[in-house]
């Protein structure tokens, strides 16, 4: 048995496909590239897929994660590129490492997210921005299955800025940038619960909805604020290849005064 873990993105208009959308591409997909899945036993098996921590519908990522178990041993760059091929564009195959340890899901621990504002000075960003850090709670509300739900917004928020108009957009009109990194906390905090707290603490609504991606998920870096890659790990404990270095061996050596 052999498990491989992959990134993917969601781009484009394919940011509004929903997990379970995905899920279906995706078998699709290893159907189309003959990928030697190992399945669950009972009456109805299924392949072995394990999806980690989706984002939600509508929004763009570039860090989406997943690991799948083969019956026969495929080379993860090899089965990437067959993969990407399969899939619709927008939703890309961009990494694939053996697993080669355990508790994947357990160093997906925080999330970077850009939050494009369209119709927002960035001067006005920057404000709400400094108003809502420097808030001990903002308290939020998110309508749920159970009805309407109260939670703190500021508790996960590890790091939050303020940039100012991308260098891709012309300059008619206002335009600012959020980075947030927000941990991944029970309930979980997304970035429209901040966008709901910046509104809260600062009155800051943007005039149209925001456009927002995830640019990374892994492990947090509390002093930094900074995420790592949590795909690393499997790649620093991958047995080192054979050296092809070594010299001839003695056997292909030409004996001394046979020439």
């Amino acid at each position: 048995m052999q498990r491989i873990r992959l990134r993917y993105t969601k781009r484009g208009r394919l940011r509004f496909t929903s997990h379970r959308d995905f899920q279906r591409a995706f078998e699709r997909a290893l159907r189309r590239a003959e990928v030697p899945m190992a399945y669950s036993a009972g009456f109805t098996p299924h392949p072995k897929v394990s999806y980690a921590n989706a984002a939600p519908t509508g929004t763009g990522s570039e860090a989406e994660f997943l690991e799948i178990q083969l019956a026969e041993r495929r080379d993860p760059a090899v089965l990437r590129a067959l993969l990407d091929e399969s899939l619709p564009d927008g939703l890309d195959i961009t990494d694939a490492v053996e697993a080669h340890t355990s508790s994947f899901a357990d160093r997906l621990q925080a999330s970077v997210w850009e939050l494009r504002l369209e119709g927002v000075e960035p001067t006005d960003a920057v404000k709400a921005v400094e108003a809502f850090m420097a808030a001990e709670t903002v308290e939020v509300q998110r309508r749920t299955k159970n009805g309407l739900r109260s939670f703190d917004a500021r508790g996960a928020v590890a790091r939050l800025e303020a940039l100012g108009a991308p260098a891709d957009r012309p300059g008619d009109g206002a335009c600012a940038i959020l980075r947030l990194v927000v941990r991944h906390v029970t309930p979980a905090v997304r970035p429209d619960d901040v966008l709901s707290g910046l509104r809260a603490t600062a009155d800051l609504a943007p005039p149209v909805p925001a456009a927002v991606t995830r640019l990374a998920q892994g492990l947090l870096d509390e002093e930094s604020g900074t995420v790592t890659d949590p795909l690393a790990p499997d790649r620093d404990a991958a047995p080192a290849a054979p050296s092809t270095a070594a010299g001839p061996s003695a056997a292909q050596q030409v004996p001394e005064g046979s020439a």
